[in-house]
């Protein structure tokens, strides 16, 4: 699994942002195509691991509207001011769907209960490991956190859920497929209907 953030502080049980890993924690830090939207994550704790999606980012820049005197250019600031910290970086919001036990035999898509503490790693949760959290005890898919997402994810919950649904509809049966697709469907209507004023 690809390292890609530490969490840094939460803004809710569900809300957390991480910091995304740079040059300055590790020799090869995670592609910018590593943590993009949509982008699921595990979380390991001691007995399980929380799954979440990257659903925001910003960008961290102390920097920006310090217009003094430079007295030396950026690149010589490491050389000539070793004390200077290069605090600039990313930071990615994590809105957690729910958890899995360590074996990885049980799926809960719910709020977690536990409480995930400072600096914990967060890791890419590859192809596989979507699918297994997606997958219900009758084999087929399930979106149980739909309403958490619609809720905690203000202006980003549509378009969410719709790139959460892109990646869920390859490799699904026919069957699972039509369901995803009626709900998409669904979501672009109220979208559409949504942003009318009447």
């Amino acid at each position: 699994m690809v390292r890609l953030a530490k969490i840094v502080k939460s803004n809710s049980h569900v809300d957390y942002v991480g910091r995304v890993i740079d040059v300055l924690d590790v020799d090869s830090p995670p592609a910018a195509t590593d943590y993009g939207f949509a982008q699921f994550v595990s979380i390991p704790l001691d007995d399980s691991e929380i799954i979440g999606v990257i659903y925001n980012s910003q960008l961290a820049n102390p920097d920006y509207g310090n217009f003094g005197p430079r007295l030396s250019p950026a690149s010589d600031l490491s050389v000539l001011s070793p004390d200077y910290l290069n605090e600039q970086g990313t930071l990615v919001g994590i809105l957690l769907l729910g958890w899995r036990d360590i074996s990885g035999n049980e799926n809960q898509q719910a709020v977690p209960r536990r409480v995930i503490p400072v600096n914990q790693d967060v890791y890419a949760l590859d192809a596989e490991g979507v699918r297994r959290f997606h997958q219900g005890e009758n084999g087929r898919v399930q979106l149980h956190y739909y309403s958490q997402v619609i809720t905690h994810a203000g202006a980003f919950a549509v378009p969410l859920i719709e790139a959460i649904i892109e990646q869920l509809e390859t490799g699904c049966a026919a069957e699972e497929w039509q369901r995803l697709c009626v709900l998409k469907q669904a979501l672009v209507w109220q979208r559409t209907v949504g942003g009318m004023r009447l």
